[in-house]
């Protein structure tokens, strides 16, 4: 059984499940003679879940204040709240329940699409004003009152706000954003790697990354220039970088050879760059100013890059 009405521009859902309450059973024997009291509401017993207390409040004749009449109205309170701090709030998702005796099943009733209760101090209980008409309550055929015996019960699931936040921001031109590697003794490098001074452009730290004779030492004549992230230390690390290496014509000021280049760097991918950068042969060319007096300047530039906090 399933059905969806719209109550006090409220939605809620009633369904029919076999499995109890995961926290708490109301079983009220003598039913009428509670009604014959002429108490407007009844105040179950404090009961805890998901870390907080709380209560069934019902009302067995309905809450007039709030258009219940001719129903049961039934709410979820909380309690003990003397020692919250000042401004406490607590996200509820609730079920609340009746026991259909003949049939074995609860009738479940929740608000529609699982929407979230926020409790506070000055709304401290949420529920349904119309949760069963009394005419369907009464009636023994359902099974809800049965030897004037009932049984109400209540399920929630509280949502902790304690969720990992994440600010991922992109940056354009960011300041101190320019490194300067000046390699000297270039003729005379013996290893297939090295790497500059660490760079520090915002809160991200940076190599440049330099193979003299190329990343297959001289078998294609090249030299290969990369840029590095050195934070790159965990795998949830990842920055966005879109960089510029050139190396500097220290002649004419004009004729830098220049490439631009974007990537992802990641744990697994933490350096990236261009393995052809130039042909060794146009590097040593004199007349080209790019190596003088033996030395080599390498610079690097960040134009975008992310930012997470």
């Amino acid at each position: 059984m399933e059905e969806t009405k719209l109550i006090d521009d409220l939605t809620i859902k009633r369904t029919k499940r076999h499995f109890r309450p995961a926290h708490y059973l109301l079983k009220i024997q003598s039913y009428s003679l509670l009604c014959d009291t002429g108490v407007e509401k009844y105040d179950s017993g404090v009961f805890e879940a998901s870390g907080h207390k709380w209560r069934l409040s019902i009302y067995p004749k309905g809450n007039e204040k709030m258009n219940g009449s001719g129903h049961i109205s039934i709410y979820l309170a909380i309690v003990d709240t003397e020692k919250y701090t000042l401004g406490w709030e607590i996200y509820v998702s609730f079920k609340l329940f009746l026991f259909d005796q003949i049939r074995d099943k609860f009738l479940t009733i929740q608000d529609v699409d699982g929407v979230i209760r926020r409790f506070h101090d000055i709304k401290t209980e949420w529920g349904f004003h119309k949760f069963l008409s009394l005419k369907s309550f009464e009636d023994l055929s359902q099974g809800y009152l049965v030897n004037d015996c009932c049984i109400f019960g209540a399920e929630l699931f509280v949502h902790v706000r304690n969720a990992k936040r994440e600010f991922l921001t992109m940056i354009k031109e960011p300041l101190n954003r320019s490194m300067t590697w000046k390699i000297e003794n270039f003729s005379s490098l013996d290893k297939v790697t090295y790497y500059s001074q660490i760079f520090q452009v915002g809160d991200v730290k940076w190599k440049l990354l330099v193979f003299p004779k190329g990343i297959y030492n001289g078998e294609m004549k090249v030299i290969s220039l990369f840029l590095l992230c050195c934070d790159c230390v965990l795998p949830e690390h990842n920055f966005f970088a879109e960089f510029k290496i050139r190396i500097k014509d220290q002649i004419n000021n004009e004729n830098h050879v220049e490439k631009i280049e974007k990537h992802w760097f990641t744990t697994s991918s933490n350096e990236w760059g261009f393995l052809h950068f130039m042909p060794l042969k146009d590097l040593l060319d004199a007349s080209k100013g790019l190596l003088v007096n033996d030395a080599l300047i390498v610079e690097g530039e960040i134009i975008v890059m992310s930012y997470v906090k």
